[in-house]
């Protein structure tokens, strides 16, 4: 896992309980829950963010941990971790949205090409990271739900693909698939920003071309 796997454990402390410890003692605690909550709410936030904007974030950030609330008793204690579970439920959330999703992203595509990807008018906020380039958005646009859904995971809430078959409930096979049906179609949209020499290209496009292809 890169980066967090000390995440479920509250301050990093030897004697702090791991996120499935804190969803045991929920059951009996209601009140333990807030550990979990404070742990992972920002990362949640900002997945949501990226891919419906703040204000819709807003909302279904907090209705991510109500869901996972409700159904705590029903959490898999062998994994320690919640991170995948949670990112799993804002997954679902996003997807009843993913019109409007769909609408961002070729909002962006529009405006990016118009106006450069440095500028931010037009009411329409810039995506970052792998959505820097507007080929890429595009690219997003016109994945599949689920297609879509896997690359984000790996590459925004930074989940293994093992990790997101869990978050998913799907097999390990079916995350491999579409992230590699995913890379491809984002490969081919980048591929049409590159001029003849690669080193000319903007660093944005290279660094999500050099994602693209990585294992």
């Amino acid at each position: 896992m890169s980066g967090h796997a000390d995440a479920s454990a509250a301050g990093g402390g030897a004697g702090a309980r791991t996120d499935a410890e804190v969803i045991g003692a929920s059951i009996d605690d209601p009140a333990a829950f807030w550990s979990l909550f404070q742990r992972h709410y920002d990362p949640i936030f900002a997945f949501i963010a990226r891919r419906l904007g703040p204000d819709a974030a807003d909302d279904l950030a907090t209705d991510v941990f109500l869901t996972a609330f409700t159904l705590r008793a029903r959490y898999d204690q062998r994994h320690a971790e919640a991170r995948p579970w949670l990112f799993g439920i804002a997954a679902n959330m996003v997807r009843r949205h993913r019109r409007a999703e769909t609408r961002r992203l070729r909002a962006y595509a529009r405006h990016a090409r118009r106006a450069g990807v440095a500028h931010e008018d037009d009411g329409v906020e810039r995506l970052d990271g792998l959505a820097a380039a507007p080929q890429l958005a595009k690219a997003l646009a016109s994945m599949t739900t689920g297609q879509r859904d896997v690359l984000l995971l790996i590459a925004w809430a930074e989940l293994t693909p093992e990790e997101v078959a869990r978050a998913l409930h799907i097999p390990p096979g079916t995350v491999r698939s579409r992230l590699s049906r995913a890379r491809a179609r984002a490969r081919l949209q980048l591929r049409k920003a590159m001029p003849d020499d690669d080193t000319d290209a903007p660093e944005h496009v290279r660094e999500a071309v050099q994602w693209t292809t990585s294992s």
